[in-house]
């Protein structure tokens, strides 16, 4: 395919029986499952504070007044879950490509509950295998993003090696780092470097898994907050020294938009300057400079992030369409992206609606 526009960021959205039919039988009671409520249909995970709806992860199109948090599951548009009917609203919002994530608030919840081991990689490799399987209906225009267990390092290799040679999985995703805490271990380093000798880039949608999820409303950072912990990621990375370890290593910050990174690189790269020698991180170059090497972003919306693409770095920046969420464009994304590109070169154009992604997502694809 001649791939002109590439989603960086797509969703998915989990059908009903997914787990219940994918999961050991000793697990089929406890597997997440829709319920009907008053209010609509909800998800309902083991661990979770409240029933997850999921009317603004499929809004995409919809005039403002329709849009609810709370509908059936039969007004849910098929390409959410049926991979024929998603090509045909890809080629309605004239896109060639989409890589494709979970639902947020059902995937951190995967990896936010972690009582019972074998639960927690039961419930992620149905995900998984579910999604690969979707994908392979055309792996030229669906491209599946796994996720990994967060219960220590050996689990997580495991399950990134077996996603590794699925069709359709083009990338990796954490909720948590892979030994489980907020904080980087040395337990985390297998991980990365599977990551790398699999030419699979890791990445963090939005944030850490930090607590149980809930409630949308409930939320104390709403969407427009939604760069707010990523920074922290991206810091503990660079000062622990992971790509200096593994320079291979593609590390992407989904769905958090680009604008502030060149205000995080000169912060970073100020007070490295000032540091003691002796006490700074013991890292080989300066921060700013990972930037351009291992850590690539993605935006829906940000204009401001296009006027200083120059100062994000151009081959780090990766349009996403966010279909079939909120926050999407669709079927309209090329009337936004031309009212936003106005007066961009065409080489730095088609970098960041495409090409950044085919070279970051592309080469450690299972065929």
């Amino acid at each position: 395919m001649q791939y002109q526009l590439v989603s960086a960021d797509s969703h998915v959205n989990e059908p009903p029986d997914l787990w219940a039919d994918r999961v050991p039988a000793r697990y089929k009671e406890r597997a997440p499952r829709m319920e009907s409520f008053d209010q609509g249909d909800a998800w309902v995970l083991e661990g979770a504070h409240d029933p997850i709806n999921f009317g603004g992860n499929c809004s995409a199109g919809l005039p403002a007044e329709q849009r609810s948090g709370w509908i059936r599951w039969n007004e849910v548009r098929a390409g959410g879950y049926e991979p024929a009917a998603r090509l045909g609203e890809q080629d309605q919002d004239g896109v060639d490509l989409e890589v494709l994530y979970p639902t947020p608030r059902i995937g951190n919840q995967l990896v936010w509950h972690r009582d019972d081991v074998d639960f927690h990689i039961a419930c992620i490799r149905a995900y998984n295998d579910w999604l690969a399987e979707f994908c392979t209906h055309n792996p030229e225009r669906l491209w599946g993003v796994a996720i990994l267990p967060n219960v220590g390092s050996s689990p997580a290799v495991d399950e990134l090696r077996r996603v590794a040679a699925l069709p359709g999985i083009r990338g990796v995703m954490l909720g948590r780092w892979p030994s489980g805490d907020e904080v980087l271990t040395g337990e985390d380093d297998p991980v990365f470097a599977a990551a790398a000798e699999a030419g699979l880039p890791l990445s963090i949608h939005v944030g850490f898994a930090t607590h149980a999820q809930g409630d949308v409303a409930k939320m104390k950072l709403t969407g427009s907050m939604r760069f707010f912990d990523m920074p922290v990621r991206i810091t503990q990375l660079i000062k622990g020294g992971v790509f200096d370890r593994f320079p291979d290593l593609q590390f992407l910050a989904v769905e958090t938009d680009s604008s502030w990174f060149p205000y995080l690189r000169e912060q970073m790269d100020d007070r490295f300057r000032r540091a003691n020698p002796a006490t700074r991180a013991p890292i080989q170059r300066s921060p700013g400079e990972y930037f351009e090497t291992n850590i690539a972003s993605t935006f829906i919306t940000d204009h401001y992030g296009i006027i200083n693409r120059h100062h994000i770095g151009v081959s780090q920046m990766m349009w996403s369409s966010d279909f079939p969420h909120g926050g999407s464009d669709w079927p309209d994304s090329r009337q936004t992206i031309s009212s936003h590109f106005d007066g961009v070169p065409d080489d730095e154009r088609h970098a960041i609606l495409a090409g950044n992604a085919l070279r970051i997502y592309g080469p450690g694809a299972a065929s």
